[in-house]
This record gives C-alpha cells, structure tokens and sequence, in this order.
C-alpha cells in the first residue's frame, strides 16, 4: 500500500516581488533637496529668460517665461556694439583683473600656506592668528584704507589698484596649510631631502603635485572673488575705459535710471550680466575634475 505525501501549499504571495518600501524622511529629504535646486537656479533662469525680452517686454510680460528667444540675438549684437564695443572692453578688463589676481593670489597662498604648515620659525603662531583674524575681516571694511595707501604711491585709477590688494587671500592661505597638513606627510618630504633635493625642488616636484585639488580651489575662489569685485574697483578707478564688468553695468543701469529705461540700457544690463557668469560657469566645469582626494595614497611604504 502506497502512501501519498502531502505537499504542503506554497502561498501565492512567497514568490511575489516585495516593493521596495520608500521612508517618509527619504521623500521629505528629496522634496527639500529639489526645492533647494530650484530656489538657487531661479535667479540663473529668470536671467536667462529676461534675456529674450526687449526693453518694453521686459517690464509688461511675465517675468519667469520667454517673450521672444530669438530677440537674445539681437540684444547680444546690440551688446557687444554698444557705444563703440564698451562691453568687450570691460570683459577685457575683467579677464586680466581676474587672471593676474586669481595666478598671484593662489601663488601667494601656496608659499605661505606650505611655510606655515612645514617650517617652524619664530612668530608663527602669532602670524597665523593674525591671518585667522584677517579672515574675519569684510573687504568692504579694507577698501577706504587701501585706497590712502595706494594714493600715497599713485597707483590710484590704475590696473594695479585693483590687482595687487586682491593677490592678498587670507582665505586661500588658511585652506593650503590645512590641506597640505592632512595630505603632505613630512616622512615624503624627508624622503626627497635625503635623495638630495633642495626645498624649492622639494616643494615644486613632490608638494605641488600633491597639493592641485587646493591649489585649483583657491585658484577658483580668488578668480570669482575678483570678478564679482565691485566696491574695490568702485573706489579705485574713475576712468570707464579701466572698468571691469560689474562696475560698467551699474554705470549703465544708473544710466538707464537717469533716463527713465531710455536707449534700451535696462535690457543691455540684463544680458550683460547674463554673459558675465557663462565663463565662470566655464571655468568650474573645466577645472572640476582636479578636485580629487587621496592623491598621496600609497606614497609611504
């Protein structure tokens, strides 16, 4: 006699796919990050889409759609040709304030920040909390002054006036001692001197390359902190032909102001400003991929 096993039933939900369950902190989180996304690309959008208006639109259409985006033509010729190409003129200026600034200001840091953070002298301490001090500093507040000191040596409406106060980064020389404590072991440094390099090769053949993620930050910081610069310009310069772009524009807005939006200056303003972030813009996407960590990983046995 043959005795059947029952098998026992399977439910018909065992091999059912559970759904991943979706926390109500994960969705709250993701609500506030989008949000956060779109309050800071607001003003980007509204600049962009008043950019595609004439001077009429812009003050009677609405203020976050287009009007006529084959208008940013014509307002980016009349732009760059108005009043004998002044815009070029004043990028121009902007290019080399922000250049020469952005170069001396990150080599500045370079030096003071290895100096501080690898050699012990006398008065080291002190002089960094008087940096940390100046940090706390506003620009603003240091613009009168530098102004007198400037005047004393005539350097007053000149290139150099806006230059060489902003090669000073108190900032960047904080962010290079701190990086190159963390990620510049002395045991690599000793290394090189007992190969027989001297502390100038040392530092451009084995600090250097190790220090490119801080060096392109500072670099970054130094050249937007100068191009967005406006008060110091303001104070230092009288001739428009030295004019970097934030000064030119409020010249010309306070010119539109004066003439009620006459000449169309409000709409020049607006796409002026439009493309004065886009090589800023261009700067970051091009010197992003420098920004990476654990580049001395690896160097010590």
């Amino acid at each position: 006699m043959t005795t059947a096993v029952a098998t026992p039933a399977v439910p018909a939900t065992h091999h059912a796919r559970r759904k991943p369950r979706v926390s109500k902190g994960r969705v709250t989180v993701n609500v506030v990050m989008v949000a956060m996304i779109l309050y800071f690309l607001m003003p980007f959008w509204w600049l962009l889409v008043a950019a595609t208006k004439n001077n009429d639109a812009l003050f009677s259409t609405a203020a976050l759609w287009f009007h006529s985006p084959g208008s940013i033509v014509d307002n980016l010729r009349q732009l760059f040709t108005y009043n004998d190409g002044e815009y070029l003129r004043w990028m121009g200026n902007t290019v080399v304030y922000a250049g020469v600034s952005g170069v001396g200001a990150t080599a500045v840091a370079t030096f003071a920040g290895y100096a501080f953070a690898k050699y012990r002298f006398p008065g080291r301490n002190l002089l960094f909390s008087s940096l940390l001090g100046a940090i706390m500093v506003p620009a603003t507040a240091l613009a009168i002054p530098t102004y007198l000191l400037l005047s004393k040596v005539a350097l007053t409406d000149t290139m150099w006036a806006v230059i060489l106060p902003s090669l000073l980064n108190p900032f960047g020389v904080y962010l290079v001692r701190v990086y190159v404590q963390d990620s510049l072991p002395d045991e690599l440094l000793e290394a090189a001197r007992v190969d027989g390099a001297g502390e100038l090769r040392v530092l451009f053949n084995v600090a250097l390359p190790t220090l490119k993620p801080a060096l392109v930050t500072v670099l970054l910081f130094s050249m937007v902190g100068t191009w967005n610069n406006f008060f110091l310009p303001l104070v230092m310069l009288n001739n428009d032909k030295l004019f970097p772009l934030t000064v030119g524009l409020q010249s010309w807005y306070a010119g539109a102001m004066v003439q009620s939006g006459a000449n169309a200056l409000f709409t020049l303003v607006v796409v002026g400003s439009l493309v004065a972030i886009l090589p800023l813009i261009l700067a970051f996407l091009l010197l992003q991929r420098y920004w990476r960590g654990g580049l001395t990983v690896g160097s010590l046995k």
